[in-house]
């Protein structure tokens, strides 16, 4: 009975130790990451007032999401977030009819969001570890496009800039086996954007936008 006990407190010891992350581990994990922007509405100025009444707001997108994640040891690690391209619906809410398109697709915005950063995974001696991190984020902002209602109403050149900001996060990793695990998380980035276009040809058109995201990830890894 006692060689059993012993066998399997043995059993259990190596199989803990084969799941623990070591120095020099690269896990690469890929899977769905759905962007959520604040729910919040911009003002658009125009002309420099906001008398109009008009605003804009961001919708969700799901993508292919990647990221790598290097450890300096078992609690250590960086990550470096990646995903194939963010496409947003932009709305306008238009609530005085100023221009007659409220609740109109004003835009599609397509982004990236690379993101790096420092992982602290908690010990817990079982396949289950929990992290939080924190980190630097650029979100880069490219095909910018009008849709065709609101270029016949004259509005043409949207350009947003690129946004540096800062991301929390918590995740955990469900370790399948020694290669093999289950990853999901939930982080919070910082980004805001300044707006701008034309309108009938005059640059008179802006809004400064908080775009804030959560970003929720389901991902399948492996480590090597």
């Amino acid at each position: 009975m006692k060689k059993s006990l012993l066998t399997i407190a043995l059993l259990s010891t190596i199989s803990t130790t084969a799941l623990a992350n070591q120095a020099g581990d690269i896990l690469v994990r890929g899977g769905l990451t759905m962007v959520t922007p604040d729910s919040g509405k911009s003002d658009i100025l125009l002309g420099g007032s906001s008398d109009n009444g008009m605003s804009l707001s961001v919708g969700d997108n799901t993508q292919l999401g990647l990221n790598f994640v290097y450890f300096f040891d078992s609690n250590w690690a960086v990550e470096l977030l990646a995903a194939t391209p963010f496409t947003h619906d932009v709305t306008i809410h238009d609530p005085k009819g100023t221009l007659g398109v409220d609740g109109a697709k004003l835009a599609e915005v397509t982004h990236l969001p690379p993101t790096l950063s420092a992982l602290y995974y908690f010990d817990t001696g079982t396949a289950l570890k929990p992290y939080v991190g924190a980190g630097l984020n650029y979100t880069i902002f490219f095909n910018e496009e009008f849709e065709s209602a609101p270029t016949e109403l004259g509005l043409t050149n949207l350009e947003l800039d690129g946004s540096f900001g800062y991301s929390v996060q918590v995740g955990a990793d469900y370790q399948i086996d020694k290669n093999w695990s289950v990853n999901v998380s939930a982080r919070y980035i910082d980004i805001a954007t300044d707006v701008s276009f034309d309108v009938a040809g005059d640059s008179i058109g802006s809004a400064s936008v908080d775009v804030d995201p959560m970003v929720y990830s389901v991902m399948l890894g492996y480590k090597f």
